[in-house]
């Protein structure tokens, strides 16, 4: 039996979701290719992050569907060879052929790059989550907080290479490291056989009684994608999702900005990007233990307390107060994804895991396109000051009680 192996598994999808992490450290790449093609306007390169946001998206739910027909040895090895030919392809980019070139990045950067990377996310986290039937939200938590600081943990290494060798060849190398990465796994993590099934279910059976008091799912059901978006407990959470998403992205696209106008340094800044990845781990272990209801209860009053503290540190002008902001919106954050995989595992069933949770994956579309959004709305509005949109994050997560509570009565929690 391969169970006694799942914490292995478990190690090598988060080191495989550091890598594919990767994706979000485009702002390591935007200056130095803006340096060899300054013709290009920042919305042009901004563009690029864009895309790769979105065919993130579109490459979970492919891999979702490619669940269904292929292994996952092919669906990584799939992952591997786009992501080596988008990192590879982009690396040809010329000087010479400005126009061209910025067309091979928008192709091989954001289109190859987001669906080798959202192929390759959905195939780890739901192969390895099947390992995890007693552990669903730890599982998940030490996975995404390594997608998450993926880019952290690996951006000065990135960063030291470009500045020794250029941009352009370390997407070179970049195509062959995350090609290894995804046959490695391809090759070591597997899916449970039968004879695995039956001492995981037994792992299940007691994690679920010994927290029945707190754990309310409907998991004896495998819901379709059909028939869970035809439940309204799927449409009170993903709003709920979003309005997390949005909130945090609020503060985290400025994040090094607002530290700097309340007296801080850039750096500290990024201290929400710490406390995303702590707060996927701090999510998950409250799933498991709580239950849906009181981990998402505990996430969103993190939202309501990061907006307070800002507002506080924006009225009294105290920088701690900025700082315990930060912290919470950086767990809140990252909390939200670790519940949303628990979450749609255990309420629709993980028969057809890979593809319900590529489609609520896409909450982030809309999450990541109205926080930057009202965030520069308010910000211009009110003459570079963030009081109002401090004042929205406390607006947000009271629209996140509210859909929370309907999420409740959908599901009939105590």
């Amino acid at each position: 039996m391969n169970v006694k192996n799942r914490w292995m598994y478990l190690a090598i999808g988060t080191v495989t979701l550091m890598f594919m992490g990767l994706i979000y450290a485009w702002s390591l790449f935007r200056a130095p290719i803006a340096e060899i093609f300054p013709e290009w306007s920042i919305s042009q390169l901004s563009l690029t992050f864009t895309i790769s946001m979105v065919f993130f998206g579109i490459g979970g739910f492919v891999g979702g569907l490619m669940s269904k027909v292929m292994s996952l040895r092919l669906r990584m090895l799939i992952a591997g060879a786009v992501l080596f030919t988008g990192f590879f392809a982009a690396s040809l980019m010329s000087k010479e052929a400005s126009g061209r070139s910025l067309v091979m990045l928008y192709i091989f950067y954001g289109v190859f790059g987001g669906t080798g990377v959202g192929i390759a996310y959905n195939g780890m986290l739901s192969s390895v989550n099947s390992w995890f039937p007693d552990k669903i939200g730890l599982a998940s938590g030490i996975m995404l907080m390594g997608f998450g600081i993926g880019g952290l943990t690996l951006g000065s290494v990135v960063e030291s290479m470009i500045g020794a060798i250029g941009v352009l060849p370390v997407f070179k190398i970049l195509g062959i490291a995350t090609a290894v990465i995804c046959v490695l796994a391809a090759v070591i993590v597997k899916l449970p056989v039968k004879e695995d099934e039956d001492a995981l279910a037994e792992l299940s059976h007691r994690s679920d009684t010994a927290g029945a008091h707190v754990v309310n799912t409907d998991s004896s059901k495998n819901y379709t994608a059909v028939e869970m978006l035809r439940t309204s407990k799927f449409w009170y959470y993903i709003t709920w999702a979003i309005l997390v998403d949005a909130a945090g992205l609020l503060v985290i696209n400025s994040a090094a900005d607002i530290s700097v106008a309340f007296g801080g340094s850039a750096v500290l800044g990024m201290i929400v990007s710490l406390f995303n990845g702590a707060g996927r781990i701090y999510a998950g272990s409250n799933f498991d233990r709580l239950g849906r209801r009181v981990s998402a209860l505990i996430n969103n009053t993190f939202i309501l307390a990061s907006g307070v503290f800002l507002v506080l540190g924006a009225k009294t002008g105290a920088y701690i107060f900025i700082v315990l902001g930060l912290v919470c919106i950086g767990m809140a954050f990252g909390g939200a994804p670790t519940i949303t995989s628990a979450y749609i595992n255990k309420q629709f069933g993980p028969a057809n895991f890979p593809t319900n949770f590529s489609i609520a994956n896409f909450s982030l579309i809309p999450g990541a396109t109205l926080g930057p959004m009202i965030s520069s709305a308010l910000l211009e509005s009110a003459g570079g000051r963030y009081d109002t949109s401090f004042i929205t994050i406390i607006g947000f997560a009271i629209a996140g009680y509210l859909f929370l509570g309907l999420l409740d009565k959908t599901t009939g929690t105590k």
